[in-house]
């Protein structure tokens, strides 16, 4: 279990559609699955993307467990491994938040993205997993599956007057990590 390098936002890499894994269950996804874990720990992240370490598969990982200091104010989101997933809006409701990533650190933007949505995809061990999720949970896995599709959020911003510096948007904002 390695903590990895992350890609950062300029890298064509991360600009890629990620690839379908095809085998579940392995000790190459398992590896990954690990360095992953070590990497969005060692950088105090909520999420992460294997592309942002340069994997270029459709796997990604979030969650804030039972308490995270970074978000107070929103109710914890399991930790979750997600393969292969698929994203359905249960409405066209959209609303915009503050958003940062570890692929694009120091900056903050608000994002629109779908209020509510049903997702799934496959655990590592190819266990069919769906779940039906709305505001930050929601927010969090359009954020890191947008990751497989070659899109990072400033893609998405519409009011750039609402992008920054973390440390300039939110001068007492203590940690400025990022995703």
């Amino acid at each position: 279990m390695t903590a990895k390098e992350i890609l950062k936002m300029g890298d064509p890499r991360l600009l890629r559609v990620a690839q379908m894994v095809e085998e579940f269950d392995t000790p190459e996804l398992h590896n990954l699955l690990k360095d992953m874990q070590a990497t969005m720990k060692h950088a105090q992240g909520v999420g992460l993307a294997a592309p942002q370490i340069g994997v270029n598969l459709q796997v990604v990982m979030f969650g804030t467990g039972e308490h995270n200091p970074r978000y107070p104010d929103e109710a914890p989101v399991a930790k979750t491994v997600l393969i292969n997933p698929v994203i359905t809006p249960l409405s066209e409701d959209t609303e915009e938040g503050w958003e940062g990533c570890l692929s694009v650190p120091g900056l903050r933007g608000k994002v629109p993205r779908w209020k509510s949505i049903h997702y799934k995809g496959y655990d590592e061990r190819g266990v069919l997993i769906e779940c039906e999720a709305k505001g930050f949970h929601a927010r969090m896995v359009q954020h890191e599956c947008d990751h497989l599709w070659g899109i990072l959020y400033p893609m998405r911003i519409k009011d750039f007057t609402q992008f920054g510096y973390t440390q300039v948007l939110f001068p007492d904002l203590s940690d400025t990590s990022e995703d």
